[in-house]
């Protein structure tokens, strides 16, 4: 993987000397929309070989949010603009940096929250080869993630489950989206392609689908 390194680290810098105009009108958004904290947020995320990094995305959330880092669809902490921006990807573009620095590549497993990545079991740890990616398979394929997170919350409710809402939809992500991610990230370790990689970012950035793994996401 190689030629994805060289790759990953020539086009963030490309991009990020490109967008720079882009990135600072949507700081000056934040900054006047999302009065009261950063315009840039960071968490620790679990990268390559279970080691912690620190990812930066634009903040989307209100700055007093708490709660489970699993979100559905009209979750009150998301602003309106936060929501704009989670839609056209736009809260991404500062992984950019963190491509560049190498904590990140440009396709690969979306960066977990501790907890996750780093429980992995087994065969499942070989998904922890990888760097951690800003699309991938199991992004294209769930991102509407959000959305159908919350019609599972809906149909459950309608069923009479009384549990607050984070708690089911933390059930759902933990035993249906998440296993099917590890799947999808174990068959991109195991099948690499470069043209593939490519693939994947035009259909992230067109919002198209591609073929993967038998199915298409």
């Amino acid at each position: 993987m190689f030629f994805k390194w060289i790759f990953d680290r020539l086009v963030a810098l490309i991009g990020l000397c490109i967008l720079w105009p882009v990135l600072l009108v949507i700081v000056i958004l934040i900054k006047n929309r999302m009065p009261g904290g950063p315009a840039i947020f960071t968490q620790k995320r679990v990268g390559k070989e279970g080691k912690l990094f620190t990812c930066h995305k634009f903040r989307s959330m209100d700055v007093d949010h708490h709660g489970s880092t699993i979100s559905v669809a009209g979750d009150s902490r998301i602003t309106p603009l936060g929501s704009t921006l989670r839609h056209y990807k736009l809260d991404e573009l500062p992984g950019l940096w963190d491509v560049l620095v190498g904590n990140m590549s440009f396709v690969g497993p979306r960066p977990d929250v501790p907890g996750y990545a780093d429980k992995l079991e087994g065969d499942d740890r070989i998904v922890l080869k990888l760097r951690p990616g800003i699309t991938g398979p199991a992004t294209l394929k769930y991102r509407r993630e959000d959305e159908m997170i919350s019609e599972y919350v809906a149909k459950r409710q309608a069923e009479g489950d009384s549990r607050p809402i984070q708690e089911i939809a933390t059930e759902y992500n933990d035993t249906v989206i998440y296993p099917d991610k590890v799947r999808l990230n174990k068959y991109y370790y195991r099948n690499y392609s470069f043209f593939k990689d490519i693939e994947m970012i035009f259909a992230t950035v067109l919002g198209r689908k591609v073929k993967f793994a038998g199915e298409e996401v």
